[in-house]
């Protein structure tokens, strides 16, 4: 007859198990991020995380039961796995693997057309043709982000193609109507600087002239750096970093940072969801896993909801309702080709040396530090920075008339609205 454990042994047994039990769960997300960094793909990973979570599990909870009981060990020990396998499935499936369930509103109607660039990227744009005096050079337009793109010709494109210009305004890749990239990690700089010289050449022009926001005057500066001589103008509004480096530690100025508590919660409330932080996780292993767990139809309507939450942030009063219009935003794009930002060489040098004409617009509440637009002015020999006052980081929704102006009247050579500003610290 078999001899009853001891009550030393059935102590160390039943914790034994009960710590199997509380450990299961973590081993096996442990295991599938672990999988996911040696570049297994997500369902690889997923597999290799329960195999995982057998192989570590199944012993101790067979020596748990060894330790605990005198009979029906296998079968409990069995069980044990057999449960906490059955709670990782099942609460993966009701966490990590759960549809977000945020529905993409409606994309807004325009005259889309298409450039199938050299670079191979697919991009989306519309064109407003100028009228009476055509101009030589065409406008194009840069928006911000990176991955936030407009809704197409508004009123400044209308009133430069009323003064001769065509505009061309387009979904930088990954954003908007443009397409989307199967790995995130194509997502570059260098990417959407080449994309600008191949629009540039099916365009057909010796030269451009470039209106860029936020970071799309980043993108203009990079472009202008790579490609010296092909810009005739350039006008660089609520700038954002010349060189992303040089801020990395400070900080260049975020919007986060001039949310109102309501904001702030209704954010926090948004990115409160274990998938999200699953994800997360999975990025800093394994971007292209991270895609597959979310892609971008998924993330792109959630990324457009957390952008309208917080949009006032960027206006001189951010408690205010506000809703900048809005094509489809491009989440990797924006957290890709942010992170490659930091990795780029110096474009300064180069620029320091560039004589295009150019204009720099800083709204007054602007959430950017205000060395980051005067660095733009101070680097560009020539360079003009008008202060706009009773307007933040969106100038073109505070001051649109001041806005829509001052650009022109640079472009088109007449007197500018505002008197440049010439000194070193704020007006």
């Amino acid at each position: 007859m078999t001899n009853s454990p001891s009550t030393g042994r059935r102590v160390a047994g039943w914790s034994l198990l009960l710590l199997t039990v509380v450990l299961g769960l973590p081993l096996a997300a442990a295991a599938f991020l672990l999988a996911a960094a040696v570049r297994a793909g997500l369902v690889p990973s997923a597999v290799l995380a329960l195999a995982a979570t057998v192989l570590v599990c199944g012993p101790a909870a067979r020596l748990g039961a060894r330790l605990a009981l005198r009979r029906r060990r296998r079968l409990a020990a069995a069980l044990v796995t057999g449960g906490i396998v059955a709670v990782v499935v099942l609460g993966s499936a009701l966490t990590v693997f759960r549809p977000l369930g945020v529905a993409a509103g409606p994309l807004p109607s325009q005259d889309t057309r298409y450039w199938g660039l050299s670079t191979g990227s697919r991009i989306a744009y519309t064109l407003t043709l100028g009228t009476g005096t055509r101009r030589p050079e065409p406008v194009v337009r840069l928006h911000g982000g990176p991955g936030t793109p407009g809704t197409g010709p508004d009123d400044l494109d209308r009133h430069l193609a009323a003064e001769g210009f065509d505009v061309y305004t387009y979904d930088q890749l990954g954003s908007g109507r443009s397409q989307r990239l199967d790995d995130p990690t194509g997502y570059t700089v260098a990417r959407q600087v080449a994309d600008l010289e191949a629009i540039r050449q099916r365009i057909g022009v010796p030269r451009l002239i470039l209106v860029g926001g936020s970071w799309g005057a980043t993108l203009a500066a990079r472009y202008m750096a790579a490609h010296p001589g092909r810009t005739a103008r350039a006008v660089f509004v609520s700038p954002g970093a010349l060189w992303a480096p040089e801020w990395e530690r400070s900080g260049e100025g975020e919007i986060w940072d001039r949310l109102t508590p309501a904001q702030r919660a209704a954010m926090d409330a948004l990115e409160a969801r274990p998938k999200l932080i699953a994800w997360s996780l999975l990025t800093e292993a394994n971007p292209r896993a991270a895609h597959d767990l979310m892609p971008d139809e998924e993330i792109d309507p959630l990324f457009d909801r957390l952008l309208a939450t917080v949009g006032s942030a960027a206006t001189c009063r951010p408690g205010r309702p506000f809703a900048e219009p809005s094509s489809r935003s491009g989440f990797y794009a924006n957290q890709m080709t942010s992170a490659d930002a930091l990795t780029v060489p110096d474009p300064r040098p180069v620029l320091r040396r560039d004589r295009t004409p150019a204009l720099v617009l800083r709204g007054q509440c602007d959430y950017k530090r205000w060395e980051i637009a005067r660095e733009y002015r101070d680097t560009l020999p020539g360079a003009k920075l008008l202060y706009v006052r009773g307007a933040g980081h969106v100038i073109e929704a505070e001051q649109p008339a001041l806005h829509r102006d001052a650009i022109t009247a640079f472009l088109t050579g007449g007197p500018l609205p505002l008197a440049p500003h010439t000194g070193y610290g704020l007006p």
